[in-house]
């Protein structure tokens, strides 16, 4: 399996998984300059949360590499013509430059990931790469269909996806960069093929069941596969856990009308459970106010015996607090990794 390691020291490994630039709004929202095709160094170092000059002491490191992967630096008659073009459009909102702009594709960015060191964000980054390289490794192989036989629809999705990737968006991205006349109508026309390929990936995720093995790092996987579900879904794959571990009456609540909970059930031996499900991004954790609500909502309002609040990313410090004063059982997201997994929720036995 590929490790974080491996992944930061082999640019074969790199280069293997630079496709997979969607990974970088799941962790965290790139924004993006006008063209919607790249971003400065500024806004690199903005989104790893790292100074400015720890990125461009990276790139002179491994400029090559950048540079087969988006990075441009523009001077003379290109700076000028791209300052006229697209930083005019929003002169208050991006610095000019003087004498030379790095412009990085979300490629390049993607890379920087893969080569930052001390960045939090950059290895959250690698850690959804190496989920999607686990999920890849694990999917059970189909028996071959028969040469005459229509393909099963999930290969037909997968295979839509590598086209996608592979070809039309490499494609649309070459003539972006030579068109002038039709540039803006093809980059409308890459965001939704791009928006069509991300579908297909997470439909690909969702209904294909996680095989649970044993090795290091027994769960990966299993949070990427959780990640790709909206807050709906996530309230249902809860309540499946809370049936799953001997609880009746599982009702989902959620949504307009939910009195502050979004599952409610009895355990085994009757005690009366209501959860709140949170499916925030990994970067944006769970505050104390967040926790006071629900407190109200659970202990006032439905009389909880088992109060859960359950999150896919972390607590705050006052919120965890709160939480132990007022007898709330936290699952933040290692401990729903582990739910998700197959591993009891001691609270509810």
């Amino acid at each position: 399996m590929i490790n974080e390691a491996a992944l930061l020291e082999s640019k074969a490994l790199r280069d293997g998984a630079l496709e997979r630039t969607d990974v970088l709004d799941k962790v965290k929202a790139l924004s993006l300059l006008p063209d919607g095709m790249h971003v400065t160094t500024a806004m690199v170092a903005a989104y790893f949360e790292v100074a400015e000059r720890a990125i461009n002491r990276m790139a002179q490191r491994h400029r090559d590499e950048l540079t087969v992967n988006g990075l441009r630096i523009l001077r003379g008659e290109e700076l000028s013509r791209f300052k006229g073009d697209t930083l005019s459009l929003y002169p208050q909102s991006y610095p000019q430059p003087r004498s030379s702009l790095a412009l990085w594709s979300r490629r390049a960015v993607l890379n920087v990931a893969m080569l930052l060191r001390d960045s939090d964000v950059a290895r959250q980054v690698r850690t959804y790469l190496l989920d999607m390289e686990y999920l890849a490794r694990t999917r059970p192989m189909k028996e071959p269909a028969p040469s005459n036989a229509l393909p099963l629809d999930d290969r037909i999705d997968r295979q839509i996806t590598h086209i996608l990737g592979k070809t039309v968006v490499p494609m649309l991205n070459a003539l972006i960069e030579t068109s002038g006349e039709h540039r803006q109508e093809l980059v409308a026309l890459r965001e939704d093929v791009q928006r069509v390929e991300q579908r297909l990936c997470d439909h690909d995720a969702r209904i294909t069941d996680l095989e649970h093995t044993r090795g290091p790092r027994p769960y990966t996987g299993i949070m990427a596969s959780i990640d790709a579900m909206n807050w709906r879904e996530f309230e249902h794959h809860i309540a499946v856990l809370l049936r799953r571990d001997g609880c009746t009456e599982v009702i989902v609540h959620g949504g307009p009308g939910d009195r502050g909970v979004d599952v409610t059930a009895c355990t085994a031996d009757g005690r009366t459970v209501v959860a709140q499900c949170k499916s925030f991004a990994p970067y944006r954790p769970v505050w104390s106010g967040e926790l006071q609500k629900f407190l109200g909502a659970s202990h006032v309002q439905h009389a909880a015996d088992v109060a859960l609040f359950v999150a896919t990313t972390s607590f705050t410090p006052a919120a965890r607090a709160i939480a132990e004063s007022c007898g709330v059982t936290l699952v933040d997201r290692a401990h729903l990794e582990k739910w998700s997994a197959g591993v009891p929720l001691p609270v509810l036995q």
